[in-house]
């Protein structure tokens, strides 16, 4: 899947951006959970125009073949703190639809770092989420959501913490409207215990940032090694994180990058943000991106240099979709897009964040093709079924893992820290098998081929 499109819900920008002449790019400031943004539009000021366009894109890319999954904000509103605007929501009730500091009622609680926090607490506050959501699946004929800090869904307790069985999740589970959409969860907040990846319900597809973060450092060697043992994790679904329930690999939504953070050209060109753009004296965006800048910050003329970014970049790709679960690609990443080292373009509405799309990269292209191609026509690349460990070399096991010399992982091959090389055989019988070779050293290294007659389909490490 491509990353959901469109924070489309009305938005504004916040008011410290409109006194630096930036506006909030991404729409991660909403103000109408029922209405397409109108600056969106062709017609702008006619919103039967807007909702009309909107309707007419959704049935063009069903029509191509494309399901449509929206991103969407429900943790917070455009009032900000308790400083900020009144303006639909915090004049109706403030109490009521917004969760309040316990030992000082006048103030919000800021678990979303937006200055409010919407208080699920309230029956009211979980019917307007799902009237929008039925909304947008019943009348524009959308396919899912994927949910902005979704762990505020489910914080309806006193303490605020987070309960997979609170209200709005098990309507979502039960409503016979949005039971046909698909849901993804950005499964971190700022709330108490904010990290939940995993703990949704078994519906639920999740960002999988374990994925994330271990193939940038199995790869490009920035942080400590995860080893292969946890790089096999990730290749096999994340049974660690979503083994469990009736959940199967596809809930975990694997990737590389997203729109907050590096582009994939970014990741292996920059080992720091450059953020100053944004305002905030580059003190905004993720600190710790495991990024390198193969020798050199920024674009480079150097043959060597520039040839091991694209190595590293394939090898990323690849492994995103090879890897058992859902794969999602970052829109621009195929396409060699860069930010000049910005990993939080929200505001930049300019060349920064846009996609220039007569600067493509057209061999990279050709690749992310036949990666795609490649998941497409293998069925064991897409077996939504949980991987076992297995060792030996019985023709009736789905996966082998083997080292490099042909020989089965032992218990010190996987916690071997100082080596990078993994083959993984899955399939069975003998002609549905796929080998999966992996090398993240520095040299080149001789794998030993199990005894069947092999077809190369796809090489990372070729220009």
């Amino acid at each position: 899947m491509n990353e959901p499109i469109g924070k489309i819900h009305y938005a504004l920008s916040e008011q410290p951006l409109t006194k630096l002449g930036l506006t909030n790019y991404w729409g991660y400031n909403p103000i109408g959970w029922f209405c397409p943004d109108p600056r969106l539009s062709s017609q702008p000021d006619d919103p039967t125009a807007t909702r009309a366009e909107f309707r007419a894109m959704v049935d063009t890319l069903h029509g191509a073949g494309f399901e449509v999954v929206l991103d969407v904000v429900y943790n917070h509103s455009a009032e900000a703190g308790e400083l900020g605007p009144t303006l639909s929501l915090r004049g109706l009730d403030n109490a009521l639809y917004y969760r309040l500091r316990p030992d000082d009622r006048s103030r919000c609680l800021d678990w979303t770092g937006c200055g409010n926090t919407l208080n699920f607490d309230h029956p009211e506050v979980v019917q307007l989420v799902l009237d929008s959501l039925r909304h947008w699946v019943d009348a524009m004929g959308v396919d899912g959501f994927r949910f902005d800090l979704a762990p505020i869904l489910g914080r309806s307790s006193a303490r605020g913490s987070f309960e997979p069985d609170s209200p709005l999740l098990i309507a979502l589970g039960q409503d016979p409207i949005l039971a046909r959409a698909k849901l993804i969860a950005e499964p971190w907040d700022l709330g108490p215990m904010g990290y939940q990846l995993g703990r949704f319900p078994d519906r639920w597809m999740e960002w999988n940032d374990h994925f994330r973060d271990d193939m940038r450092r199995f790869w490009l060697r920035a942080g400590p090694s995860p080893g292969r043992g946890d790089f096999a994790r990730c290749l096999a679904g994340s049974s660690d994180r979503f083994q469990h329930g009736r959940r199967t690999p596809s809930s975990s939504i694997n990737f590389i990058t997203a729109h907050d953070g590096f582009t994939l050209t970014d990741l292996v060109s920059y080992a720091h943000k450059h953020n100053l753009a944004n305002g905030e004296a580059n003190r905004d965006g993720h600190a710790y991106d495991f990024s390198t800048n193969c020798g050199v910050e920024g674009p480079s003329q150097d043959a060597m240099i520039v040839a091991r970014r694209a190595r590293l970049r394939r090898a990323l790709i690849a492994c995103s979709l090879v890897a058992q679960g859902t794969p999602m690609l970052l829109a621009g990443d195929e396409l060699g897009n860069s930010q000049a080292g910005n990993n939080n373009a929200y505001c930049q509405d300019n060349p920064t964040a846009w996609l220039d799309w007569s600067l493509v990269d057209r061999e990279f292209l050709e690749f992310v093709r036949a990666c795609v191609e490649l998941r497409r026509t293998q069925p064991e690349l897409r077996r939504d079924l949980w991987l076992g460990d297995v060792e030996g070399d019985d023709d009736g096991q789905l996966v082998q893992w083997r080292r490099p010399d042909g020989a089965a992982m032992t218990l010190d091959d996987w916690h071997d820290l100082a080596r990078h090389g993994l083959a993984v055989r899955l399939g069975y019988p003998v002609d549905s098998l796929v080998l999966l070779l992996f090398n993240a050293d520095p040299d080149s290294i001789e794998f030993s081929l199990p005894a069947v007659a092999w077809t190369l389909l796809l090489a990372s490490d070729r220009d």
